[in-house]
């Protein structure tokens, strides 16, 4: 297994759901860890629950210049980063006919853009110290076309055709390109905050928690250098897709 006692680790949508289950896991393996979120109240929270081995950047992924300014604040608290997780991210389902057009933007800067942004951003570094690990948080949807989804779906097929172009680019300097690829979590992306109601959810299969999402990431992440998890779709007992 990798060690990540002394790792510097920056995720995204870190506020929340799967961004701050994972930053907490990475913490208490010894990480440091830089949570990026919008929100900066959520944020604090977080970080002072977390404790030392975090610190709170608020950022903007789809704003213009956010991902630098992001990179920039995460590298002057962390140093060099280790470990990028791309993990913010929108939901829009529903018929495209119906949609709006300023929420699809959105949704593309956000999923699309921002992802790929932040990765061209901290690929350089990694390069330059020949080591390096990037785990974008992508969706069954990025495996297969949803008919419900006909803007979130496409965006997270982009995010895999990222994953496995870059994998090859950059194998060759140990830096490792993976995606994890839920089904549905029980999370603020689906509308779901109330404990009981996830447990329900989670007890008849019907959803994930976002902690066993993040005990997925720590899996890729902590596999020996000579391994990558390219994708893992981790999926509720009872989804039917």
């Amino acid at each position: 297994m990798t060690e990540l006692t002394g790792k510097t680790v920056l995720v995204t949508g870190a506020s929340t759901g799967i961004g701050l289950e994972t930053a907490r896991l990475l913490a208490k393996a010894g990480a440091r860890v830089g949570l990026a979120a919008r929100s900066t109240e959520k944020l604090e929270r977080a970080v002072a629950e977390i404790g030392d081995n975090a610190v709170a950047i608020t950022a903007d992924v789809a704003a213009p210049g956010g991902v630098d300014a992001m990179v920039d604040a995460a590298e002057d608290a962390l140093g060099p980063l280790d470990i990028v997780m791309p993990n913010a991210g929108i939901y829009l389902g529903g018929d495209l006919i119906e949609a709006d057009p300023d929420q699809i933007e959105r949704v593309i800067r956000t999923n699309i853009l921002g992802v790929f942004s932040l990765v061209r951003r901290v690929l350089p570094g990694m390069i330059e110290r020949g080591q390096g690990d990037i785990l974008v948080t992508s969706s069954v949807a990025g495996h297969q076309m949803i008919p419900w989804e006909p803007v979130y779906s496409p965006t997270k097929h982009a995010v895999q055709g990222l994953v496995h172009s870059l994998r090859q680019q950059v194998g060759k300097n140990d830096v490792r390109v993976m995606a994890v690829a839920p089904g549905v979590v029980l999370n603020d992306l689906w509308g779901i905050s109330d404990p009981a109601e996830i447990d329900r959810k989670a007890d008849a299969g019907e959803g994930l928690r976002s902690e066993d999402v993040a005990e997925a990431v720590m899996f890729m992440l902590t596999r020996p250098r000579n391994v990558t998890i390219r994708d893992l779709v981790i999926l509720p007992r009872s989804q039917q897709i």
